[in-house]
């Protein structure tokens, strides 16, 4: 599978803030976008998952353009904004039956993403009494119901415990070792390590960064 974003642009107003982005990603494949606060990430990813228009530009998969079939990309990514959209009334259980068979929630509990990421644990807890974490977990378990081969993550570990972010990195190494493909809002260390390329959103642009461990120099560079 072959994944590429060519010339995606977006405007409000006069402020330009997405500018010809372009890059592309191969199965198996974890791509970090970095940026300050406000660069236009979440813009981005808003785009790729359908919930925003640009003003130009194509996302396609094997060549099909995903912005003009809906279907096509409904079928194919996944999408984890930076908010978690869950039924606050209701629980973990009853919020997944909205995207899975119940035979499937027991599945995936016992042998699938489900138990990876320890849905289990708070299933019966409504989402207005879930920790961040819970939230963030049960939003990724929700996301990944129709098997999706890419998953766009907008910093899905922020603010998050150590366990939440061990239990989230499992599933996202797993996902690429199935050959799936992730492009990842981030500014968690453990994630950009993670990342087999990087990439910086400033000023509207994207430019590829090559990371080498330095934390220090890439948070000058941001």
């Amino acid at each position: 599978m072959k994944l590429e974003l060519v010339n995606i642009s977006k405007s409000y107003g006069k402020k330009n803030i997405l500018s010809d982005i372009t890059l592309t990603a191969e199965s198996g494949k974890c791509i970090g976008i970095l940026g300050s606060n406000g660069c236009g990430k979440s813009t981005l990813f808003g785009i790729l998952a359908g919930v925003t228009k640009s003003d130009s530009g194509s996302f396609l998969c094997d060549g099909e353009n995903l912005l003009k079939n809906t279907n096509k990309r409904a079928s194919t990514v996944g999408y984890v904004p930076q908010g978690t959209p869950l039924f606050e009334e209701l629980s973990a259980y009853d919020n997944l039956l909205l995207w899975y068979p119940a035979e499937k929630i027991k599945n995936e509990l016992q042998n699938g993403i489900l138990g990876m990421l320890g849905i289990d644990a708070f299933l019966k807890t409504p989402v207005c009494k879930m920790s961040g974490g819970m939230k963030k977990r049960l939003a990724i378990g929700c996301s990944v119901a129709h098997n999706p081969s890419v998953l766009l993550l907008d910093e899905p570990s922020a603010a998050l415990d150590l366990v939440c972010k061990e239990r989230i990195s499992n599933y996202l190494k797993s996902f690429k070792d199935k050959g799936g493909i992730i492009l990842i809002a981030t500014h968690d260390a453990q994630e950009i390590e993670m990342c087999d390329e990087i990439f910086i959103i400033k000023n509207g642009k994207l430019q590829k960064y090559e990371y080498d461990g330095n934390i220090h120099r890439l948070v000058g560079r941001l």
